[in-house]
């Protein structure tokens, strides 16, 4: 009997927790069907297909449609594995800093110099930068950092046929290749640049209340670069590992800057300069953008001028103490409303730093823009048809440079066998 009653129980009990499953069940394909049916909602997953990132939209209008068009309210994407890679690979990289052109044990000390380069994705450029560093005096004591914001395999292959000095890259981790649908890239649900304030607040796009002083909205292809160059000012100084104790100066170059067989010579005298009769001056430059046609009577005198911008952000060599100086004005630096790493340079010089800049300046340059045709206008003239455009007029550009360079030679040659460089100071600054 009591066999009995038992097992009465246990199929009851099972009939139960069936019908329940069978109500849950229910209940569940229709919220599913329902959401199939339905609008897609603001913050809904998205959907992968055909190899591709498909999602999908819905559509939201502001209240006052005369003043905004239609905007699509996008969800945030997922990140695909390509991109997931390319994080991890930095990651490592950077970790790892292999030093190559060095011991076979891998180790390496920097001596009086040495070279961060930013680069971007303008192999042509970056090929005529490496082609005058090869042809630079001395530069198998520099070791060279390339600092990169763009995978490629172009330029990564560029970088390992140079044997001529130590070597590293690292990668800026936060990238638009790294992070294309999500700050600091382009998030889908950024406000569009020229969208008006009004009309954001009412679109909900998350930076609706961060126009800059001009009613613009950030642009992540633009505001790259600043961020990249203060990333890589912090990361060189703090984190590769054979800079820890690095007593020498940095000198910071852009891809598209061309340098004199005789600029390591040269830095290297300026250097021996400052420590003697210039120790209040704060950086080196390698030149500006004035144009010159001759280097005669020039070729070994230097300047102490008041830094500016517009004319000292070429080749721009800091010491560890005035980086230190530097990274205290980092909220400064990033909350300034300005793109231009250089512009906001300017202003922390009035509004943060210690004191306004001191550079130390030759007359001549040792540095060059290889874009820049302006600079080099009166040596030649530009060529007449106006259709010269692109890289034609950049090899324009470089030839003009190289040719300065070359009629110039016997004056770099005449000053460097044991002469010393002489100062000329503005506004009484020594």
């Amino acid at each position: 009997m009591r066999f009995r009653i038992y097992k009465r129980k246990v199929l009851i009990l099972t009939l139960v927790v069936a019908a329940c499953g069978f109500v849950l069940w229910s209940s569940n394909g229709r919220q599913r069907k329902s959401d199939a049916l339905g609008p897609p909602l603001l913050d809904a997953e998205p959907v992968r297909g055909a190899g591709h990132l498909a999602v999908s939209v819905g559509i939201r209008r502001v209240s006052n449609e005369s003043a905004a068009p239609l905007v699509p309210a996008v969800p945030r994407p997922e990140v695909d594995n390509l991109t997931l890679r390319y994080r991890s690979l930095v990651y490592q990289l950077n970790f790892d800093q292999m030093l190559r052109n060095v011991g076979n044990d891998g180790t390496w000390s920097p001596g009086e110099l040495v070279l961060v380069v930013q680069v971007h994705n303008r192999p042509e450029y970056l090929r005529l930068l490496i082609d005058s560093l090869r042809k630079a005096q001395g530069i198998q004591e520099v070791l060279v950092i390339f600092s990169h914001d763009f995978w490629s395999a172009e330029i990564n292959s560029l970088i390992s046929r140079v044997d001529f000095c130590p070597v590293l890259q690292v990668f800026f981790p936060f990238s638009i290749q790294l992070y294309p649908n999500e700050f600091p890239g382009s998030d889908p649900r950024d406000c569009p640049r020229d969208l008006k304030k009004n009309a954001a607040l009412k679109l909900g796009c998350i930076n609706a209340e961060y126009p800059d002083s001009f009613g613009h909205y950030r642009e992540a292809k633009f505001s790259q670069t600043k961020h990249h160059w203060w990333w890589k000012l912090h990361f060189v100084w703090e984190r590769v590992k054979v800079l820890q104790d690095y007593t020498g100066l940095i000198l910071f170059l852009e891809e598209d800057h061309y340098l004199a067989p005789d600029f390591y010579h040269v830095f290297k005298k300026m250097w021996k300069l400052k420590q003697q009769e210039c120790p209040g001056c704060d950086v080196l430059s390698l030149g500006t953008y004035t144009t010159i046609r001759s280097f005669y009577g020039i070729a070994d005198k230097v300047d102490v001028k008041t830094w500016k911008s517009t004319e000292h952000n070429m080749g721009l060599a800091l010491t560890r103490d005035a980086y230190q100086k530097l990274i205290e004005c980092t909220d400064t630096f990033c909350t300034y409303d300005d793109y231009n790493w250089d512009w906001t340079l300017q202003y922390l010089t009035l509004a943060c730093l210690p004191k306004i800049w001191k550079v130390l300046v030759p007359q001549a340059p040792r540095i060059f823009h290889a874009g820049d045709c302006a600079v080099f206008q009166t040596v030649r003239e530009e060529p007449q048809d106006s259709r010269v455009a692109g890289p034609q007029l950049n090899h324009t550009c470089l030839f003009l440079v190289l040719r300065l360079l070359q009629l110039n030679q016997k004056q770099l040659e005449r000053w460097q066998t044991g002469q010393r460089l002489l100062l000329h100071s503005e506004d009484s600054l020594l």
